[in-house]
């Protein structure tokens, strides 16, 4: 184990520190960069953070942290190592990308058993933790902060809207006597009509058998949990945030957008993995463009496109006519044929259509002028950073909670379009092949990019939309204000191992 980073903290000393939050996240890319975004935030507010990562992760965010403590900021890495051999895992399976499906359930068993090395550390190393942020898949981590007594906050990678929808299909039973999982229902408790299926509707791991009991503690911890990190702010949907705090009573900060924290190019291009671009290369491909003119496509860093999806969505970009990036991952899965076809679709594209085989340095290229709107599974991350960045966006959701944002882009904020998904087309128990055509493909993106009183009507929203969320980070504004009130409510108290 090593904790990286305490003793070069310029101008903060020890004893300075009356705020220590512990971050802990889940191990993938997605929840990494929300976790270190947020902890940046916080350590800007004075309060030192913490990351726990393990070995692989601390490869993929050590450049961004290291930059900030360059510029005097309180952050650190702690970083542990998995037992792997104990829990059957292969060599490397700290890396979750490494890690065989029918052993994942292994994989959060080995998550679960640093609890007791961790504690220890944090009982004998200085200062002593007064709040511990874990990732909502964390169950394992309420009896840490239990043994550690301090509190402790659940940290959630989607919004409020979201959040409350599921809650309320659960507590309200609103799929009793539905037979079948995709026959929609109205989601209940709410004062504007949304319809949901119960395929559209299902937690994560609620998706994956065996995880039955997994998801049960995921449940309780949140219920015992001492408040909510939610990456929104109250500008955007103040009474599904009012909502979800009644709902769970218990106190709810929005501190997002998170990634609003990187206002540089510098740090933009340090965020996440290391790209399989250059920042430079894409920023001279897009000043060569005219603005708001080009379409950026990306599912994410988990998702799975089918090989017949890929070619009708490379048909579809092809036929709207657009200038577009796409970024294409897990390329080497794709089989040699659609390779080929992605080689010839360069070709034929050359100048107008940039694909990225890999990692790409997503906000860098949403905050730059030419790009005109987001095509997206609707992650929430993804979804945020399209918000900030002022874009209408194409809903494209995969599985889970996507479903949610996708409603919440298109029918709440009104800054979207809907490609035409209306049931998951990734983790289902039929293996049932989903794929959107390209005349559907061609259409959304023709729909987005449309220049009429429809679309323009759509840009306004998101370019209002997008200085709401600029406001609330800014001195004054909502998330910053809720941002101080984390640490001063977290402050060590006279008693060690208690916060006040």
């Amino acid at each position: 184990m090593e904790t990286k980073g305490l003793a070069n903290i310029r101008g903060t000393a020890r004893d300075d520190i009356k705020t220590h939050f512990v971050f802990i996240p889940l191990m993938l890319q997605g929840h990494l960069i929300l976790a270190v975004d947020t902890a940046l935030l916080l350590a800007s507010h004075g309060a030192l953070t913490s990351i726990v990562v393990t070995p692989s992760y601390t490869e993929r965010v050590h450049r961004t942290i290291d930059f900030a403590k360059k510029s005097g900021l309180p952050l650190r890495l702690m970083e542990f190592p998995l037992d792997l051999a104990a829990e059957g895992l292969p060599d490397g399976a700290d890396d979750v990308d490494k890690v065989p499906p029918h052993l994942i359930a292994n994989y959060f068993r080995a998550l679960a058993n640093l609890r007791e090395p961790l504690e220890r550390h944090l009982r004998s190393d200085e200062p002593y933790p007064t709040c511990v942020v874990a990732d909502i898949c964390h169950p394992w981590v309420k009896e840490l902060a239990a043994k550690l007594e301090v509190p402790r906050l659940s940290f959630s990678g989607t919004c409020a809207f979201s959040l409350l929808c599921q809650h309320n299909v659960e507590r309200f039973n609103a799929y009793d006597g539905i037979a079948d999982d995709h026959e929609l229902v109205v989601v209940p408790g709410l004062e504007k009509k949304f319809e949901l299926s119960r395929a559209q509707s299902l937690v994560f791991f609620r998706l994956m058998p065996g995880f039955e009991k997994f998801t049960d503690e995921l449940e309780q911890a949140v219920v015992k949990a001492d408040g909510l990190l939610v990456n929104s702010f109250q500008e955007m949907e103040p009474q599904y945030i009012a909502g979800y705090a009644k709902a769970r009573r218990m106190k709810v900060w929005t501190v997002g957008p998170v990634s609003l924290f990187h206002q540089s190019t510098t740090t933009l291009s340090l965020r996440g993995n290391t790209a399989a671009i250059g920042a430079d290369v894409c920023q001279h491909w897009l000043d060569g463009k005219v603005a708001n003119s080009v379409v950026y496509v990306s599912f994410g860093s988990i998702q799975y496109v089918e090989p017949k999806q890929v070619v009708e969505l490379g048909l579809g970009l092809e036929a709207s006519g657009h200038p577009f990036i796409w970024v294409v991952k897990n390329a080497d899965l794709l089989g040699e044929e659609v390779k080929e076809f992605l080689r010839e679709l360069e070709t034929r594209v050359v100048g107008r259509g940039l694909l990225i085989m890999g990692w790409a340095p997503q906000v860098l290229i949403l905050s730059h002028a030419t790009v005109g709107s987001f095509v997206m599974h609707c992650g929430w991350n993804s979804t945020m950073e399209a918000i900030a960045a002022g874009l209408p966006v194409v809903a494209w959701p995969h599985f889970s909670e996507q479903f949610l944002n996708a409603k919440l882009a298109v029918e709440v904020l009104g800054i979207g379009v809907d490609v035409g998904v209306t049931e998951p087309v990734m983790l289902r128990y039929d293996q049932k092949v989903i794929v959107i055509p390209r005349e559907m493909v061609e259409k959304a993106v023709r729909s987005i990019m449309d220049r009429g009183d429809e679309g323009e009507e759509r840009r306004r929203r998101a370019r209002a939309l997008a200085a709401k969320a600029r406001a609330a980070v800014v001195e004054g504004g909502s998330s910053h204000a809720n941002l101080q009130d984390l640490v001063n409510h977290f402050q060590r108290s006279p008693a060690r191992g208690a916060a006040a």
